[in-house]
């Protein structure tokens, strides 16, 4: 999968709950793993099988209707514990965008370090967004993180969202930090040139 992120068009998978935690997202049960692959498998796990491991068709990932790389999901989405591992799961599910009015802090931060892109909303958007793809699924959202857009192509209707400047250079061009470092490596040794000259 291409890390990067420029524009995003794409259909949406509706999640209308609010105060998901971080353990709904990807249960404990599951961290024991060092490799972020395989973590899509178990993306929400006890919502989408039950006990048994069937399917629960009623949950909206198990629904043949709604597909897409954005998840537009409830206010307060990632809240609880602070594992990377959710992060994990949603970029391996295939997300490449979560949309909703409130993201927990620790987790927005585990998104944007893993390739994904939390775009904050107002409520009154996210209640137009859900009641698009709930009316259609075929509907698709226009992200484009240059501009800091979302837009519902179905009304037309945008907001702009924030991004701290340097994850959206990292987003843009497929930069995780450690990339970043080794891109301005060139840049560091001309520093470090010039400064033993002092």
């Amino acid at each position: 999968m291409d890390d990067k992120i420029t524009i995003i068009t794409s259909t949406a998978v509706p999640l209308p709950v609010e105060n998901v935690d971080t353990d709904q997202i990807i249960p404990a049960r599951f961290l024991k793993a060092t490799s972020r692959e395989g973590f899509g498998d178990n993306l929400f796990r006890d919502w989408r099988f039950d006990k048994e491991g069937r399917k629960i068709e009623s949950f909206v990932l198990n629904d043949p209707r709604y597909s897409g790389s954005i998840l537009i999901a409830g206010k307060n989405f990632g809240s609880g514990s602070s594992r990377e591992h959710a992060a994990w799961a949603i970029h391996d599910y295939g997300f490449r965008v979560v949309v909703s009015s409130f993201f927990a802090d620790i987790h927005k931060n585990n998104e944007l370090n893993n390739f994904v892109l939390p775009v904050v909303v107002s409520e009154e958007f996210l209640s137009e967004l859900f009641d698009t793809v709930f009316a259609n699924p075929e509907a698709k959202i226009c992200v484009d993180l240059p501009a800091q857009t979302i837009t519902n192509l179905s009304t037309g209707h945008s907001e702009m969202f924030d991004i701290n400047p340097y994850k959206k250079h990292c987003l843009i061009n497929g930069l995780d930090d450690i990339s970043y470092l080794l891109s301005r490596k060139d840049d560091t040794e001309a520093y470090e040139r010039t400064a033993r000259l002092w």
